[in-house]
């Protein structure tokens, strides 16, 4: 299992009202929310986003209130992996719930830039940034996680 995309590059404590401000939390429904993912710090994100594409940022990405609409958010808009130094606990969490792959790498998120082109392998963790030619280890999950992901999230699991 792996990803390959385009890298969305973000800084710090990137929270769950940038992800997706609290004015669109009236619904729920995956599209709307992806239509709405990052504008606020970002609004070209939803039209330059393409299916598979990497978001990469520092620490504490997904800090803030614990909704599960953020990483709804991003998976709708297409990402396939978001790759950060640290995570919020509370959004590492809900991605996982809902069957975003995310991987915490320090040197990936310090050394990868915006617009390169990334390929995330989930089963070995090696993430290779293709446009620089330099490889990173992340802990790939353990099988319990990759089966959640598999399956799109934890209710699809479970079921």
């Amino acid at each position: 299992m792996n990803a390959k995309g385009k890298v969305h590059k973000y800084l710090d404590n990137v929270d769950t009202d940038v992800i997706i401000p609290a004015r669109y939390l009236n619904s729920s429904e995956p599209s709307e929310l992806a239509a709405h993912c990052m504008e606020d710090i970002d609004k070209d994100f939803v039209n330059n986003v393409e299916q598979g594409d990497i978001m990469v940022a520092r620490n504490n990405f997904g800090c803030g209130s614990s909704r599960e609409h953020a990483p709804i958010a991003i998976k709708a808009s297409g990402i396939g992996c978001v790759i950060a130094a640290t995570f919020a606990r509370i959004f590492y969490r809900n991605a996982i719930n809902i069957g975003l792959p995310i991987m915490e790498c320090p040197e990936a998120a310090e050394n990868i830039n915006d617009g390169d082109e990334v390929e995330v392998d989930f089963d070995t963790g090696i993430i290779k940034d293709i446009t620089t030619g330099k490889e990173f280890k992340a802990e790939p999950f353990p099988e319990f996680i990759k089966e959640i992901i598999n399956k799109n999230g934890l209710m699809n699991s479970l079921n």
